[in-house]
C-alpha cells in the first residue's frame, strides 16, 4: 500500500456505536472517504450525513477500502464481521490492512492475524481506552499488536483517534495489554464506590471530599471522570456494563490459562454480575454504585 493519506487512502468502519461513531467522523473531518457498516443501519446516519458511503455488509465495505477498522461488542461479533463467509477477510484485496479495536480475545487476535497473513493482508488488534469522552476528543490510548511495519504505517491515522498510540508486539499483545487495562480499572471502580459509600455514611459532603481527594495520590481518571457522573446519577453509558463484564470475563480466562489468580478482578466481576442481574447491563460502568450501595451488613 503507498503512504497513507485522505486523497489516496479509503477507510472502511465497522461498528458506529458509542465509540465508533466519534473515531470514524475524526476521519471524515480530516477528508478521508470511508465506508461505513453496521447492523443498525439508524446508527450510521450521522456519519452519512457527514459524506460516509453506508455498505450492506462487511464484505462490501471491505471492497471499497484500503484500510478497515472494525469496534463491535463481543468476540463472536468479531469473528462474524472478519472472518465470516460475508466478513472483511472475505473482501480485502492483498497489501490492504485490518484494524481490530474491539477489546477482545488475545487468542483470536492471534486467529485473525494468521488468517489474514495467509491472503496477503496485514492485520492489527488495536484495542482503545478512554471511553466515550476519550473518544469524542480524539484522546484514546491505542494498545497495538500485529506487524510494527503496519503499525508505523497508520501513524497518520493514530494522531487523528488517540493522544498515545504504542506498540505492544507480536499478534494479540493489544489485546493482553488492554486486559491489564481493566484490571487496573476492575479494582479501583470498586475502590470508587467504597470511598463513596464510606464517605455519605460519614456525613461529608461528597462533591467537596472529590476536591482534596482527585488531586492528591489517590487521583485517577475513574474519580475524576465517573465519580462526577455517579453524583449527578447519571449512569448513562460511556462505556457498557456488559461489555466490561465480558473484558474481566477474558481476564480470568487468560489467568486461568497463565496459572495467576486475581482476586481483585473476581470480586469485580461478581459485582459487576449483580448489577447486571439488577437490569444495568446497557448502563455505565460507573453504575456500579448501585450495586455497591445496596449491599447491607448482615
Amino acid at each position: 500500500m503507498q503512504s497513507i493519506h485522505p486523497e489516496t487512502t479509503s477507510i472502511g468502519w465497522i461498528g458506529t456505536g458509542v465509540m465508533g461513531k466519534s473515531m470514524c467522523s475524526h476521519l471524515l473531518k480530516a477528508g478521508y472517504t470511508a465506508s461505513i457498516y453496521n447492523r443498525s443501519p439508524k446508527k450510521m446516519d450521522s456519519l452519512v450525513a457527514m459524506g460516509a458511503k453506508p455498505c450492506a455488509s462487511p464484505k462490501e465495505v471491505a471492497q471499497k477500502s484500503d484500510i478497515v477498522f472494525s469496534i463491535v461488542g463481543f468476540p463472536a461479533d468479531v469473528e462474524e464481521v472478519l472472518l465470516g463467509g460475508d466478513g472483511v477477510l472475505a473482501g480485502l484485496r492483498p497489501g490492504c490492512v485490518m484494524v481490530d479495536m474491539t477489546t477482545s480475545r488475545p487468542m483470536l487476535a492471534q486467529e485473525i492475524y494468521r488468517r489474514a497473513k495467509e491472503v496477503g493482508v496485514a492485520s492489527l488488534d488495536a484495542p482503545v481506552s478512554g471511553g466515550d469522552i476519550g473518544a469524542k476528543e480524539a484522546r484514546l490510548s491505542i494498545m497495538v499488536g500485529g506487524d510494527r511495519s503496519a503499525f508505523e504505517m497508520l501513524e497518520p491515522i493514530w494522531k487523528l483517534l488517540g493522544k498515545t498510540f504504542v506498540y505492544q508486539g507480536a499478534a494479540g499483545c493489544g489485546q493482553h495489554t488492554k486486559m491489564v487495562n481493566q484490571t487496573l480499572i476492575a479494582s479501583s471502580m470498586v475502590g470508587l464506590c467504597e470511598a463513596l459509600l464510606y464517605a455519605k455514611n460519614s456525613g461529608l459532603d461528597p462533591a467537596t471530599v472529590l476536591e482534596s481527594v482527585s488531586s492528591g495520590a489517590a487521583g485517577s481518571w475513574s474519580l475524576s471522570n465517573l465519580l462526577p457522573r455517579i453524583l449527578k446519577e447519571d449512569y448513562s453509558p460511556g462505556f457498557f456494563v456488559d461489555h466490561f463484564v465480558k473484558d474481566l470475563g477474558i481476564v480470568l480466562e487468560e489467568a486461568a490459562r497463565m496459572n495467576i489468580v486475581m482476586p481483585g478482578v473476581d470480586l469485580a466481576k461478581r459485582l459487576y454480575n449483580q448489577l447486571q442481574d439488577m437490569g444495568h447491563g446497557s448502563s455505565g460502568t460507573q453504575a456500579l454504585w448501585l450495586a455497591v450501595q445496596s449491599n447491607k451488613k448482615t
